[in-house]
């Protein structure tokens, strides 16, 4: 006997069980279910689930693309939405896994393009002027992303038992991707940051939470907003503090394969969502191009002349 298909909550509340225990070790991608969700149950409701069909999904991405945030009264972002529709295909490929007789309507709809490519970078007097301001936590996480490249949630789960300052390296064992767990070098500045960090340590964590110390801090955007206002530098998000490592590397003549590996990446085309070289480094390269251009035809000229000169003699 074929199942029934089940209420939109009943199928909501099913997959948010099952996503809490399929990605324990991925929390993030648990809160993001959850807040998706919460903008899917407004819209469908208790309709049943295989009532739900591809033309209901575009009356969604339709309504929520004018919508605005509840808390920021501001319209949300193509990306937000395109979040949720994610959420609701997933939904659907686990109902349709738990033998329940659907077809995923969102696999007909296309999702928003995205004009979000973040390109700030700091300048080394912006990255001053916020450090000074900073919190001591927040000026340990933002120094070890600016020396190292990791994302911040990388900075907040490091371990001692994962750091060897001797050899001037971490571990980090977190991740969805072999490429994400990965060995990272450390600088002289990133070196010591660790190590006054774990001189006398008593939590498992380098970063604990100030509410339960066998815990990470979850994150430090407060203080990052307060040392942003206060230095007076234009706005900018934590993770920029990514992109400037790794446009700073790539500048520094760091091949995109090695880039890649050392950001956590699999694939090199995203390096090219977080190298942004300047238009400064861009000029001089050309220029060094030029040379070298020259440089080849002064020498193809130099051998033509030469091997002209052989055969007349």
């Amino acid at each position: 006997e074929r199942k029934k298909a089940p209420g939109f909550k009943a199928a909501m509340r099913a997959f948010l069980e099952w996503s809490q225990q399929q990605h324990e070790r991925h929390p993030a991608t648990h809160r993001r279910y959850l807040v998706s969700g919460a903008a899917l149950l407004r819209h469908f409701g208790d309709q049943p689930l295989d009532k739900i069909t591809p033309e209901a999904v575009e009356q969604f991405k339709a309504a929520r693309s004018v919508a605005k945030g509840q808390r920021t009264n501001r319209r949300i972002m193509p990306a937000t939405v395109n979040r949720e529709l994610a959420c609701l295909k997933a939904l659907f490929n686990h109902a349709i896994k738990s033998d329940i007789p659907v077809r995923n309507p969102v696999s007909r709809v296309g999702f928003l393009a995205e004009q979000n490519e973040q390109t700030r970078v700091l300048g080394f007097d912006e990255q001053t002027r916020y450090l000074a301001v900073a919190t001591p936590m927040l000026r340990d996480v933002a120094t070890l992303m600016l020396e190292t490249g990791m994302r911040p949630e990388e900075v907040y789960r490091i371990q001692p038992e994962n750091v060897n300052l001797a050899g001037a390296f971490l571990v980090n064992p977190f991740g969805k991707t072999k490429a994400a767990r990965r060995r990272v070098p450390l600088t002289t500045a990133a070196r010591s940051v660790l190590a006054r960090r774990m001189d006398g340590l008593e939590t498992p964590f380098l970063f604990p939470c100030d509410t339960d110390a066998a815990r990470p801090i979850p994150k430090v955007n407060n203080a990052h907003d307060r040392a942003v206002r206060d230095s007076k530098v234009a706005k900018f998000r934590l993770y920029d503090l990514r992109h400037t490592w790794a446009t700073r590397a790539a500048e520094s003549g760091i091949d995109l394969v090695t880039l890649a590996a050392l950001l956590g990446h699999s694939k090199i085309q995203m390096v090219l969502r977080y190298a942004h070289p300047s238009q400064e480094h861009q000029a001089r390269s050309v220029e060094r191009l030029e040379r070298f251009v020259a440089e080849q035809r002064i020498a193809f000229v130099e051998q033509a002349v030469s091997r002209a000169c052989q055969s007349i003699q």
